[in-house]
């Protein structure tokens, strides 16, 4: 029993001396380590950025589908059946260029019979102007009254309107034989195709849409607290999904406001020569409204406010140290914004937001 206790009375010995040996190696590291390095900040180099001139533009977010500026959807004009469509989706086409036939034998008939009824009604008038002619010098001769040359001058005048109504009638039939060939009205490319041969179709039925890919539009809504700043002429700058960058200009304003929204309706023009865009492709960008050359600025995840106070961190002798900024114009697609006063040029600054630092603590550089 005396043993155990003995052993026990030893072990809490042994337990005892470890805590007060890892105590005094603590302390021993918190004295070695100092009160300046425990507060020491270490960056990257892509966390700091020195402060330099820079060019800035003031720009309006914009946001749409673009679409084309001539488009066309052809219908057919009159009734029948399709008997051959020449294009197909993605083909190019030139205005006047046949795309669509359909049947003519019946409006080929009609043409015909329309043709027959004027050249009678032709022959009539012919004949009535040549009686009203010989009758004139007998009537001014005095073989014939007056009443009776009226009457021949009425044939004439109802000859005259019926050949009218034939030669209108011919022109109906004509036009509508006609319409049974159907041609491109302008140049572009077939975005669709809604019929097939053998098909029957009837008038304002849709057959083919096609698209002028040289000019695009992007419609995009401007909110009313900035329409003041927009103006016809103003250039844009698009990121268009999964085309790249593309470059605008803005040709129109609506002049009535959106209902619901409050906003109004701006249009930008693309030039797509290369036809490298397509009709609804989303785009989204900046109407630039104004520029500045040449002005101090930093990104916009530097400066740090408190109320409306701004202020960014600057490093200064290895020391971290907090400097009041007055800010100026902002470059929203840039990520910059202007130190009006503040900053010099050169002075290196925390580039990325850590949150609140503790102003004076000792900055090291480490790589990544």
């Amino acid at each position: 029993m005396k043993r155990k206790n003995l052993l026990i009375a030893i072990g809490c010995a042994i337990l005892m001396l470890s805590v007060v040996v890892s105590v005094r190696t603590a302390r021993s590291a918190h004295q070695i380590l100092g009160p300046a390095q425990a507060n020491g900040l270490e960056f990257l180099q892509t966390d700091l950025v020195h402060v330099g001139p820079q060019n800035l533009q003031v720009s309006l977010p914009l946001s749409g589908s673009l679409r084309a500026l001539n488009q066309a959807s052809v219908k057919a004009k009159v009734s029948g059946e399709v008997k051959a469509v020449l294009v197909r989706e993605g083909a190019t086409v030139r205005a006047g260029q046949v795309i669509v036939r359909i049947d003519p034998t019946e409006y080929q008939a009609k043409a015909a019979q329309a043709r027959g009824q004027m050249l009678a009604m032709q022959g009539q008038f012919q004949n009535a102007r040549q009686t009203l002619d010989r009758n004139r010098m007998l009537v001014a001769k005095g073989f014939i009254s007056q009443a009776a040359f009226d009457k021949f001058q009425s044939e004439v005048d109802v000859a005259r309107a019926n050949l009218d109504v034939g030669q209108g009638g011919l022109a109906v039939a004509e036009k509508m034989l006609a319409d049974t060939v159907v041609k491109a009205p302008l140049d572009g490319m077939v975005a669709a195709r809604a019929v097939q041969p053998g098909e029957k179709v009837s008038p304002d039925m849709r057959l083919v849409d096609v698209v002028d890919l040289r000019f695009l539009e992007l419609e995009a809504p401007v909110p009313m607290a900035d329409v003041a700043s927009v103006r016809v002429g103003q250039m844009a700058e698009l990121d268009v999904e999964g085309a790249g960058r593309f470059t605008g200009k803005l040709v129109r304003i609506s002049p009535a406001i959106s209902d619901g929204t409050r906003s109004i309706m701006v249009y930008i023009r693309v030039d797509n020569a290369e036809q490298v865009l397509r009709a609804g492709m989303f785009a989204r960008g900046a109407l630039v409204l104004g520029q500045r050359a040449a002005v101090v600025a930093v990104p916009v995840s530097s400066v740090r406010t408190e109320g409306e106070r701004a202020f960014v961190y600057a490093i200064e002798r290895d020391t971290l140290a907090e400097r009041p900024v007055q800010l100026g114009m902002r470059d929203e697609a840039g990520g910059m914004v202007e130190i009006v006063s503040g900053l010099n040029a050169g002075t290196e600054i925390v580039r990325n937001n850590f949150g609140m630092l503790r102003s004076g603590s000792q900055v090291r550089r480490v790589k990544a």
